[in-house]
């Protein structure tokens, strides 16, 4: 058993799997362009039938099965299979797509010019012939190959305990390679990349980085990432396709365009509209229309990680080096390619020289008959037949029977005194052209400066374009690297739609301004709830009313424009029914001295370090256990030494130490915050940040004040809270209250979804118990359902002054206290 699997492994390594060092071929391929050129069907002669080459191929020298021979014989036709076609198809030979080819009896193939030149000098003794299986015929070991091929077609084999997977080059490039090696024998493989600067795929395509190739050619191993040509094209309404015009080598591109089906289906990949093969006859071009709302860069980026639009090839430079596998280097690929060409034009020269020689010992004999031209026909006529006069011939005029044999084989012609002359010259051609083969055999040089020649007129007769381009590694850049950073606005509306705008679509107004549409939702009743300032490379935290945390990236929140409704909420995040988003923090990084502090309705606040919420994913985790008939209504990023205000919506605000709070669990309850009258809760929550800071209120009626932070009286966690804002008719409820510093606006939204911004310098300051100014005029049955304070934009200096129905009221009332609470609770 041992020595019989020893025997099959070597078998296979040797005879089948893995091509020659030399010529790059493997036995089966080096048979059928022998068997081609054999059976007469060069490049410029007829097709004939595949079917007639496999048959000669396996009767003569491969004893294998039919179907191993044509699958070889279709893949040196495929043109995206092989660098350089070795033969000349006729007919269907598969595509792209994996079609097989056709049956060998319909298909017609002849050689290509290339593969002529791979068997150029074949018949000048250049290489050594073999039996075949039965030893009644001879096959060549290796062919005399004046075109690199193992480099420039590549192989792949798997034989067994090893395989090759040799990636094709550019032609023109391995030959520069070549020359510069010739040159400087003592060259060195960086410097040899300056030439050959890696794999060029028949499919063309895009490889990524150059560390995999470095690796390849300096050990013999490396992989290199291959990406698919695509661009992004814009369509009408604002929407974006992609088109993809190449893909990588030995991609099924049926398949390709399946998985991509797929993973829409599957929901992994989302804004895909329509996905089409439109490939014909003039190239490939598969597209791939995309929603108007999102970012083309991070869809084509997640085809490139979920699909094999992005591949790697892992290349092992493994051939046959005089019967013995070896992994080889890029330099000793060259090297032993250039020690074949040596001893081909050595075999070459030498069998040239032979027959030079053999030439100039006929054409001396022929002088020496013409300069005794009466005694040799005198010596013919005498003679009894061809024999006596060979031997005549050759003792009288001191010749060889050789050259006895050409004189009484020469024409009467050649008697002439032009006949005559015609010898001369060629006899001195010849010696002429003996001198040059033995002159080439002295000097190694000369058989180099040859080789040279021979290779640049490969480049000229074969050498084309590359087209696999070489491009920097970007296929470890995450996705927000193609996504420009810049500010945004994120809003949601009540009926859940949820989009993204740039901050320039707001223009800068003065108070009392009657704002501008910023979108409404999908129904006439529905109003814009929710505005938050971000980037659109923050991580984007989404807290519900039900205590649960949802992230997405800012760039994956869909775009819209000012007017649009937006995208459904629960097409972006699992949120379950009656669960609504009632915070929104965005976060650069997780950091280990910031909190989350949270606040419910009911007046239950918590504290939890934001590293707990680096887990936050996509499906949901719990930021809060609420108890039943509580809803989280805001949450606050801060670095666990803020001051907490809460806000409720009869006019009440509490202002108490963070520190009073514990950090707590993901999962935990929380602790009170602030003690509420019956029938009234919080409707807001924020930070202290100095004793500089203000309080901007809003009703919903449209009137805000500021008030210093030094009004409000610092008080223990759990207390009753002092008044705020005045509230009554007029005003309406409180709706919102921002912790604001100068230099900051404010956006203020109504149900009927229109959007004002102000600078809060044109927002009147009063104490706690005014009720305030006009900041928005509002139209009828209209009212402000969200306040948001966002940092002013150095570029934003557009401003619009409207003065049409600016009211200023003051209201003075008693200065009421609410007394605290003295007890604590722990």
């Amino acid at each position: 058993m041992q020595k019989s699997y020893i025997d099959y492994a070597m078998s296979v390594i040797v005879q089948r799997a893995l091509p020659d060092v030399r010529d790059g071929l493997k036995p089966v391929h080096r048979r059928i362009l022998y068997a081609m050129q054999e059976a007469g069907m060069a490049s410029n002669k007829p097709y004939k039938k595949s079917a007639r080459i496999v048959g000669e191929v396996l009767g003569k020298y491969h004893p294998h099965g039919d179907t191993s021979v044509y699958d070889a014989i279709v893949r040196l036709a495929q043109n995206f299979s092989t660098r350089y076609l070795m033969v000349d198809g006729h007919g269907n030979f598969g595509s792209v797509d994996g079609d097989s080819a056709a049956a060998m009896r319909y298909t017609e193939v002849r050689m290509a010019k290339v593969a002529e030149v791979m068997l150029e000098d074949i018949e000048k003794e250049t290489v050594d012939f073999v039996p075949n299986y039965d030893e009644s015929l001879k096959e060549p070991s290796v062919l005399p190959a004046k075109v690199p091929a193992l480099l420039i077609n590549g192989s792949a084999g798997i034989a067994v305990g090893m395989a090759t997977n040799i990636p094709p080059h550019n032609l023109s490039e391995v030959v520069d390679g070549l020359i510069m090696l010739i040159d400087n024998s003592d060259i060195e493989i960086p410097e040899l990349m300056t030439a050959i600067k890696g794999p060029d795929f028949p499919t063309g395509a895009t490889i990524l980085g150059t560390e995999g190739i470095r690796s390849a050619y300096t050990t013999g191993r490396g992989i290199v990432k291959i990406r698919a040509q695509a661009e992004i094209e814009p369509m009408q309404k604002g929407k974006h396709r992609i088109v993809v015009t190449e893909i990588p080598y030995q991609v099924n591109k049926a398949r390709l365009i399946e998985s991509i089906a797929q993973l829409v289906k599957d929901g992994v990949i989302e804004g895909i509209t329509d996905l089409r093969d439109e490939s014909d006859r003039r190239g490939m071009r598969i597209v791939v229309e995309l929603r108007n709302d999102v970012v083309p860069d991070v869809i084509l980026n997640q085809l490139y990680k979920h699909t094999k639009l992005q591949d790697s090839f892992g290349i092992i430079m493994l051939a046959l080096v005089d019967g013995h596998p070896r992994v080889l280097n890029l330099k000793e690929i060259l090297v032993h390619y250039l020690n074949h060409q040596k001893e081909v034009i050595t075999r070459r020269t030498r069998y040239e020289l032979g027959k030079a020689k053999d030439r100039a010992h006929i054409l001396e004999g022929l002088k020496i008959a013409l300069d005794n031209l009466d005694a040799v026909i005198n010596t013919i006529r005498s003679s009894a037949n061809a024999d006596i006069a060979k031997t005549a011939l050759v003792e009288k005029f001191t010749l060889s029977l050789r050259q006895a044999q050409a004189i009484l084989d020469m024409r009467l012609q050649r008697l002439t005194g032009l006949e005559r002359k015609k010898i001369d010259d060629e006899y001195i051609d010849v010696m002429e052209t003996i001198d040059w083969l033995e002159s080439v055999l002295a000097d190694e040089q000369k058989v180099l400066n040859i080789i040279k020649e021979d290779l640049l007129e490969m480049k000229k007769k074969f050498g084309d374009a590359r087209r696999t381009i070489l491009s920097h590694d970007t296929s470890s850049m995450d996705m927000e690297d193609l996504i420009a950073e810049e500010d945004i606005v994120i809003t949601i509306s009540h009926q859940g739609y949820i989009k993204r705008q740039t901050l320039d679509n707001f223009r800068n107004q003065k108070r009392g301004g009657v704002g501008k549409t910023g979108g409404s939702g999908k129904k006439n009743d529905d109003c814009a709830e929710h505005l938050f300032l971000s980037t659109t490379h923050h991580n984007i935290l989404f807290f519900t009313n039900k205590g649960r945390v949802y992230r997405q990236k800012g760039y994956e929140i869909p775009e819209a424009g000012r007017t649009a409704k937006g995208t459904a909420i629960i097409n972006l995040l699992p949120i379950e029914q009656g669960e609504k988003i009632t915070a929104v923090i965005p976060v650069k990084e997780f950091k280990t001295e910031q909190y989350m502090f949270m606040a419910t309705d009911k007046g239950t606040v918590k504290k939890t370090n934001l590293e707990d919420f680096n887990s936050a994913r996509k499906v949901g985790l719990i930021a809060i256990t609420l108890d039943e008939n509580e809803q989280l209504i805001g949450v606050e990023l801060t670095d666990g030494n803020s001051e907490i205000i809460l806000a409720t919506r009869n006019g009440i605000a509490i202002r108490f130490d963070e520190q009073d709070v514990r950090p707590m669990g993901r999962t935990a309850h929380g602790v009170r915050g602030i003690q509420l009258n019956y029938g009234d809760e919080v409707v807001a929550m924020d930070s202290v940040t100095s004793e500089n800071s203000e309080v901007l209120t809003a009703t919903e009626q449209g009137l805000g004040k500021r008030t210093s932070v030094s009004e409000y009286r610092k008080q223990t966690r759990g207390g009753k809270g002092v008044i705020n804002i005045k509230v009554n008719e007029k005003t309406g409820i409180v709706i919102g209250m921002k912790v604001i510093t100068p230099g900051q606006e404010i956006m203020m939204i109504t149900a009927a979804g229109i959007i004002i911004r102000i600078d809060v310098e044109g927002i009147s300051q009063f104490g706690r118990n005014a009720q305030g100014v006009k900041l928005m005029t509002l139209n009828d049955d209209d009212k402000v359902v969200s306040l948001a304070a966002v940092q002013q934009a150095e570029d934003d200096v557009t401003e619009e002054v409207i003065t049409d129905d600016v009211q200023t009221e003051t209201v003075d009332v008693s200065d009421e206290i609410i007394e605290t609470s003295q007890a604590t609770e722990e």
